[in-house]
């Protein structure tokens, strides 16, 4: 009778494997699927970057003529390196100084209590609601005034970016709501100053949320044009690579420009993807561990 229960015991279990196994292979083909859809896209913008028997859309998926033509002439006959130089300049700044105000609001909010607080945090909440585009015109009307507009539209856009970036504390606060409030006290009792817990204690626990503020931080401005496009006003030295390269879309530029925008685009991808691929671990984290308080 043992016997018997031991094999019925041993079927189950291979039964049991086998059909956690199918699942998993199914899901996998699922995901490899939706991978290839996703990337087919991206796959086609570089296939038509190398293409050098015209400079037109054509109805064909692979060139006839590979070649680096394109390439060429993007940084021989055109502003993109000035565009993509700007971009950086703002990515890189725009993610430093975001980083530093979101982490000190996220701070403030989770560890201090002081009168107003919730009617703060409900006031930025509700004001964060409403689209920025609507302040455009205020907005370009002071930069203009001050200089900060066409060449100097990346100082501007950078300004723009950063001003309210202490509204988007919420995933920061959560991070730091799951850090134990007795290592603020500890270091506190050992006469450490709220800048030095900030500093010492709680900024090295907190590699994930910094990390996933500076890759979103980084990434805005690459993908910016409402404001850029307002703000640069069609001036090319103060443009980013969404704006430069959305000019030769238009319907006299297209059939002599496509193949080069491809070939921007794909320029355009690669420090994006590269530093997603570098930190995505710590982004996952840094989402997750955000999420699990308010």
């Amino acid at each position: 009778m043992k016997k018997t229960n031991d094999t019925t015991i041993h079927k189950t279990g291979l039964g049991a494997r086998a059909s956690r196994r199918l699942s998993n292979t199914v899901i996998y083909i699922i995901l490899i699927l939706i991978t290839c859809i996703w990337l087919f896209p991206f796959f086609g913008i570089v296939l038509e970057s190398f293409r050098v028997e015209t400079t037109q859309q054509v109805p064909y998926l692979f060139p006839k003529e590979f070649g680096l033509d394109n390439y060429i002439r993007l940084f021989k006959e055109t502003d993109f390196l000035k565009w993509f130089g700007n971009t950086a300049v703002m990515g890189i700044a725009t993610a430093v100084l975001q980083t530093v105000f979101i982490l000190s609001m996220s701070y403030v909010l989770s560890r201090l209590r002081f009168k107003g607080r919730k009617g703060l945090m409900n006031f930025m909440l509700i004001l964060g609601m409403f689209p920025g585009f609507l302040t455009l015109i205020l907005i370009y009307k002071v930069f203009s005034e001050l200089g900060l507009t066409n060449e100097m539209a990346p100082v501007g856009l950078i300004i723009v970016y950063c001003a309210s970036s202490g509204m988007g504390y919420y995933v920061s606060k959560g991070f730091f709501d799951t850090i134990p409030k007795s290592l603020d006290e500890a270091a506190r009792v050992d006469g450490a100053t709220r800048w030095q817990v900030f500093y010492k204690v709680i900024m090295p626990l907190s590699k994930p949320i910094i990390i996933y503020t500076v890759l979103m931080g980084f990434m805005a401005p690459w993908g910016d044009f409402m404001m850029a496009n307002y703000i640069a006003h069609q001036t090319s030295d103060g443009m980013n690579v969404a704006v430069g390269m959305f000019e030769w879309l238009s319907r006299t530029n297209l059939n002599t420009h496509y193949t080069m925008f491809c070939a921007a685009g794909v320029i355009v991808a690669i420090p994006v993807v590269t530093v997603f691929l570098f930190l995505q671990k710590y982004y996952v984290e840094g989402v997750t561990g955000g999420a699990v308080k308010g």
